[in-house]
């Protein structure tokens, strides 16, 4: 339950809460399904453009990019000038940049495209959480309503697999793009009727322009030097000098955000334990989860020899299984045994799903190696609406747009850190292998093995962080929460 809001302008109640809630879900699985859908269909984008393989990293890298770095802004901004306003004209962008990408003839349009998309995404996928959040107040519907938030995110990868790999085999990659043309259309034409309207709190509660600057900036950077880890290395002078600068401009913005009578993000955010505490286990969770995520499905085409619709199915119960659990129990989970609890009983299955992933086999069986591995993917679905519940938890109404750019930036560092640091690691492994004398899917699987291991200790951190920093929250009664209307409650 929200704090009192103060100033802060209530949002006008939407005709149906419901309905309102169905399409931020599908403006989010819009999102996520884009994100994911493109990893199948990139051998085909590379031959039908002709991409260097250096080139195409940056269908994905574009992408990233623009998203990581200005879901923060966009989340504070939504609250300045209204979410509503936000959200639409982030689904604007998001459906015109499709169709360019879809339009595409060139490596260049194609990139400039996915950048576009990007930013887009930013704007309509900051701002979900906290509308979501002013529409339910009540912990019960609260909860029902970001486990059906939750499950977008967490089986939408999935699904976005299984549709890459049909619409690529069947139609070609174009039509990758084309499908978020009808749900974009369809999004827009729903959420202007029902979404509820908010007037913002005006660009003078936080117009701070230099703390704007710095923060994108350094998230850009930051995120850049990440995804290039894999070809430039950890100790490069490349890395070493853009990442110092990164960390000069966001150690810049927090100065500045703790001395400007106007913060882009004000800090009082951070009084809560919760918040804090969730958003580092989804840093760690989420590159942990990258393993899972895209080293099954190159497992699966590059040593198993499976097509792209083949990869996708065989990646589709773990999207049932997660459906199954977050929109069928998570909610009176979290209700009876409280969002920490389940949390913790999430993590310890997802730490049994990379833990039966370091014993792959070169010459997998499906049902044997495989399908034990898609079941306890199940622990998404306990682990992700818990974690969103915790994420929002101390949030009031007039920065619930921060807590949700904030919650979605830290979602994408720890995507970026995965990409970056398994990679690498895999890819490395991979060659020494190959150089001992492996065969190619021996050295693979070997690489592979190495970054589902360093994944499943990356599991065992959060869960270790989530014991005791949410204990502590829990056990210590939170100083805000008899504070005024402007500080957040826990």
């Amino acid at each position: 339950m929200f704090a009192g809001s103060g100033s802060a302008p209530s949002p006008a109640a939407p005709r149906s809460p419901q309905l309102a809630l169905g399409v931020i879900a599908a403006g989010m699985l819009m999102v996520v399904l884009d994100g994911s859908i493109v990893t199948v269909a990139m051998p085909a984008i590379q031959q039908d453009l002709g991409f260097t393989p250096a080139g195409l990293s940056w269908v994905v890298n574009a992408y990233l990019i623009a998203f990581g770095s200005l879901l923060l802004l966009a989340g504070r901004l939504g609250d300045l000038i209204g979410r509503r306003r936000m959200f639409l004209a982030g689904t604007v962008v998001f459906t015109a940049a499709s169709l360019l990408a879809g339009a595409a003839t060139s490596p260049a349009v194609l990139i400039a495209a996915r950048f576009l998309q990007g930013i887009g995404s930013a704007m309509a996928s900051a701002v979900s959480l906290g509308i979501l959040v002013t529409l339910f107040t009540e912990l019960r519907e609260r909860a029902r309503a970001i486990a059906v938030f939750s499950f977008t995110g967490a089986a939408g990868a999935s699904i976005g697999q299984v549709l890459g790999g049909v619409l690529t085999d069947t139609l070609n990659w174009h039509w990758i793009f084309f499908i978020n043309l009808p749900i974009g259309i369809a999004v827009l034409a729903i959420a202007v009727r029902v979404l509820p309207g908010d007037i913002g709190l005006g660009l003078k509660a936080g117009a701070d322009v230099l703390g704007a600057i710095l923060v994108t900036a350094g998230l850009m950077l930051g995120i850049y030097t990440v995804v290039k880890v894999e070809e430039y290395g950890w100790t490069s002078g490349r890395t070493l000098c853009f990442g110092s600068l990164a960390a000069v401009l966001l150690a810049a913005f927090l100065v500045r955000q703790a001395t400007a009578h106007n913060p882009l993000m004000p800090l009082r955010i951070f009084r809560s334990r919760s918040v804090s505490a969730a958003n580092l286990v989804q840093i760690l969770m989420v590159a942990a989860l990258f393993s899972f995520q895209i080293l099954v499905a190159l497992y699966l085409q590059k040593v198993l020899g499976y097509g792209a619709a083949e990869t996708g199915l065989a990646m589709l119960p773990a999207a049932a299984v997660i459906g199954a659990v977050s929109l069928g129990v998570s909610a009176r989970l979290n209700a009876r045994f409280g969002e920490r609890n389940v949390l913790l009983a999430g993590i310890v299955l997802l730490i049994g799903v990379l833990g039966l992933l370091t014993r792959l086999p070169v010459r997998a069986s499906y049902p044997v190696d495989l399908l034990p591995v898609m079941l306890l993917a199940a622990g998404f679905g306990l682990a992700l609406p818990a974690l969103t519940a915790l994420g929002m938890s101390g949030a009031n109404e007039k920065d619930a747009g921060l807590a949700s750019g904030l919650f979605n930036t830290t979602q994408q560092i720890g995507m970026a850190l995965g990409v970056a640091v398994l990679s690498t690691l895999a890819a490395s492994r991979t060659e020494s292998l190959a150089a001992a004398g492996r065969t190619e899917a021996e050295a693979l699987t070997g690489g592979y093995r190495l970054a589902f291991t360093v994944g499943a200790g990356l599991l065992v951190v959060a869960f270790t962080v989530a014991f005791t920093m949410l204990r502590r929250a829990a056990e210590e009664p939170a100083a805000d929460a008899q504070a005024p209307a402007h500080t957040a409650a826990v």
